[in-house]
């Protein structure tokens, strides 16, 4: 199997509880590398709305604040983004933070976006969320310019750059971009200009609050990653386009528990053009974490 494996850090759902409860972060990144992840990963939502989280919205640290603590304990690990808004922010400011993460980490990033959801998050930071396409495309604009090194120039909806340079250079080049979501408009971008597509499983319901399209059943999805790739080098682009699929399968049992079922699930995904596996456990303890960590790796990755 040469699927790849990343552990989303346990999230808290609702609004109350301290985050932390599923384990420091340092000891979770500490166990996910040595127990054989190739990642680790943080989503985002800086200023939820109060009634997303009383109905069982889930709770983040900041990913490239959280991420860039995870690079200073490990060595190997990749660190994502699933998902960093880029219409939240400035898309110079998302370039630097993207740039230092990826340059303090030895080249380690792999830089989720997506377009964003929340509405209450768009008010609260002052973006119009009719804007967040418009926005989200200038931030594919900006990155690589950004990251070049070299002088540049560039005319935004809230900003005019003129002759304006970035150092230092980012390790990777590029960064790899991964888009999440799954429209037509994501899986476009992806193929024309990303390294990766996280699309977002879950059913109608997930469909309605992410506002985008359900998945469907996993040969649906087969049928859109193929058609993605096909896009990609219709474009005229060689290199692999990576596949993240969120693997829900485990519940609350442990990852030990069914070990053929779910190997069968991965090679199953793996058949259909996934690359990336992300995993994730619903403890709420250190040592909850820190056992469902070791559970799945020495019953998958050893």
């Amino acid at each position: 199997m040469t699927l790849r494996f990343i552990f989303h850090y346990p999230e808290k759902n609702g609004p109350d509880g301290d985050l932390l409860d599923a384990g420091p972060l340092r000891d979770v990144a500490v166990a996910a590398e040595r127990f054989g992840f190739d990642g680790l990963s943080f989503s985002e939502h800086p200023i939820p709305g109060a009634r997303w989280m009383a109905s069982g919205g889930h709770q983040t640290l900041d990913p490239f604040v959280a991420l860039a603590y995870a690079a200073g304990a490990t060595e190997r690990l990749r660190l994502l983004t699933y998902l960093a808004v880029a219409p939240y922010r400035n898309p110079f400011l998302l370039a630097k933070a993207a740039a230092t993460l990826d340059k303090i980490s030895g080249g380690r990033l792999i830089l989720g976006l997506g377009t964003g959801y929340q509405k209450s998050e768009f008010y609260a930071l002052g973006v119009d969320m009719n804007e967040r396409n418009a926005l989200f495309d200038e931030a594919l604009d900006v990155l690589p310019l950004h990251w070049s090194g070299e002088p540049f120039s560039y005319q935004g909806r809230h900003f005019s750059a003129r002759d304006v340079i970035a150092r230092p250079r980012p390790v990777q080049n590029p960064i790899p971009i991964w888009i999440g979501g799954n429209s037509k408009l994501t899986r476009r971008r992806v193929a024309e200009r990303a390294q990766g597509w996280m699309p977002m499983g879950g059913g109608a319901e997930l469909s309605a609050t992410a506002r985008t399209p359900a998945l469907g059943s996993l040969e649906d999805l087969a049928g859109l990653i193929a058609e993605m790739r096909q896009a990609a080098a219709a474009a005229g682009r060689t290199e692999q386009i990576d596949v993240s699929y969120s693997y829900q399968g485990f519940g609350t049992q442990s990852p030990a528990v069914d070990a053929d079922r779910h190997r069968e699930a991965f090679a199953e995904l793996e058949k259909i053009g996934i690359t990336w596996v992300v995993v994730s456990s619903r403890t709420e303890a250190t040592a909850a974490t820190l056992e469902f960590i070791e559970a799945f790796g020495t019953t998958y990755l050893s």
